[in-house]
């Protein structure tokens, strides 16, 4: 009787060792990421970027400006750039006066008679958008008409196929690769240390945590101003060896340039939301903003 209770005992024992043990080493799954639930932004996020706004506009706006900033996501979902960086283009209008915004992810407003209603559309950390032809060709027609397109980080991340090719280099280029990766500080030179939207930096390069790209074709410098680029003078961002690298070395991270009558500014800042609690950044921000309006005078002559 006594032998048939310790072998009981053993087992149980052994039992819920087993069971420890397992509980211990099993990772509990993370939820899939909700792309069409903007993501809450902490009350210390909110109060950075608050700190960080720019204190006014650098030119007056010609007339009440409004913005269309959209950010849906059908690929890799930025979720604390994306909530910061609509944020801080909020704050920054009602601030400042230059313009308001409204916010969207839904594609219908993709629509001419809606976009007339807008000055310029901001793509905020978009991926592999899936534009109609129709879709894209309104789009087309919005910029060149003499509006404004900006682009912020993950906005290259769209246009991949053959029958995006127009869109693709409206904006300037498409992502291939981020050598340079989210968790690393790295180094930027100001490519136009003279030029109008890049006073924010009082004509010195910067570091800054943040995840570049590498760009792929339609990226050239034959059709636009680039402003910022890496710095590969700096021993961690030199040191970086892309998958493919190119031969010329140019690694660009933020360009205007003139499609038709319209104007394109785009920034590859901005992963995630420490870079739009930077007071440097949001001022160069707003002043390319500020161009792509129309507001803010700038040269866009490309320099090959």
């Amino acid at each position: 009787m006594k032998l048939t209770f310790y072998i009981s005992l053993c087992i149980a024992v052994l039992t819920v060792g087993a069971f420890s043990q397992n509980k211990k080493t099993t990772a509990t799954p993370k939820p899939p990421q909700d792309k069409s639930k903007m993501p809450d932004l902490s009350a210390a996020d909110l109060d950075k970027i608050e700190k960080a706004l720019p204190a006014k506009a650098t030119a007056a706006p010609k007339s009440a400006r409004k913005i269309l900033v959209f950010w849906r996501c059908e690929g890799f979902f930025h979720g604390s750039g994306i909530v910061a960086g609509n944020k801080a283009i909020e704050l920054m209008g009602t601030k400042t006066g230059a313009y308001t915004v409204d916010f969207s992810r839904d594609y219908d407003v993709f629509d001419a008679a809606n976009l007339a209603k807008y000055d310029a559309v901001i793509l905020d950390n978009t991926t592999r958008l899936k534009l109609s032809s129709a879709q894209q060709q309104t789009l087309l027609a919005f910029v060149h008409s003499g509006k404004g397109l900006i682009g912020i980080h993950a906005a290259t991340d769209n246009f991949h196929e053959q029958n995006e090719k127009e869109c693709a280099k409206m904006m300037g280029g498409v992502f291939c690769d981020h050598p340079w990766g989210g968790g690393g500080t790295w180094a930027f030179k100001i490519d136009e240390p003279n030029h109008t939207l890049t006073k924010a930096f009082d004509g010195k390069g910067f570091k800054l945590k943040d995840e570049i790209y590498q760009f792929k074709d339609p990226y050239t410098r034959a059709d636009r101003r680039v402003l910022l680029s890496l710095d590969l003078s700096d021993e961690a961002t030199g040191k970086v060896q892309p998958k493919a690298p190119r031969a010329d070395k140019d690694y660009a991270v933020s360009w205007i340039k003139k499609e038709g009558k319209g104007r394109i500014f785009y920034c590859s800042l901005g992963h995630a939301s420490n870079v739009f609690q930077n007071p440097t950044i949001l001022k160069y921000y707003l002043d390319g903003i500020q161009y792509a309006l129309g507001d803010l005078a700038a040269d866009a002559t490309p320099k090959p």
